[in-house]
């Protein structure tokens, strides 16, 4: 028979004592993956990444995502963004992982100098959840990248990417 306990203001459970349960559960509940297919762009678009810089930012961002605790599954990208798939932890959040992938892969980015002038990300991003059944389809449109830009534009692929994940007309 499952256990309820209701954690609230009131029910005299203290913030440890709410941890404490919460942290229970969790070695008796099934592990979640929550797959995450995260898009962002260079500022104003600007098509900063290089064959030659992707590879470079794509390896930095896997290197800082493993010492940070991020699981990034894959990423690829073109000359103006990049395409991570991400399985999130239970305890992580997209906008503050986010944060962390750009900000520190542009501080990176400015300190080796690999482009010529102040290099930036621009401040938006999207993020949609992928199902288990589509984690391969996600890994193998991440995969194609440069064959998919070489007839499609980066709004193109935006807009595309809207519309198959069901936010045609939302803006985040």
């Amino acid at each position: 028979m499952m256990k309820t306990t209701i954690l609230q203001a009131g029910n005299g459970f203290g913030l440890e004592s709410c941890r404490n349960i919460l942290t229970d559960n969790l070695h008796t509940m099934p592990q979640l993956k929550i797959w995450i297919h995260l898009v962002w762009t260079t500022k104003n678009r600007k098509p900063l990444l290089t064959a030659a810089i992707r590879r470079q930012v794509f390896s930095h961002i896997r290197e800082n995502a493993i010492g940070k605790g991020i699981h990034i599954d894959f990423v690829n990208g073109y000359t103006d963004h990049v395409h991570c798939l991400i399985s999130l932890k239970p305890d992580q959040c997209i906008s503050k992982l986010t944060q962390l992938l750009k900000g520190e892969s542009s501080y990176w980015i400015n300190k080796n100098k690999l482009v010529v002038g102040k290099f930036e990300w621009q401040g938006e991003y999207f993020a949609a959840s992928v199902s288990d059944a589509g984690i391969n389809r996600v890994r193998a449109y991440i995969k194609n990248q440069e064959v998919h830009h070489k007839v499609r534009s980066f709004q193109q692929e935006y807009e595309d990417l809207m519309i198959e994940y069901g936010l045609a007309g939302e803006r985040g």
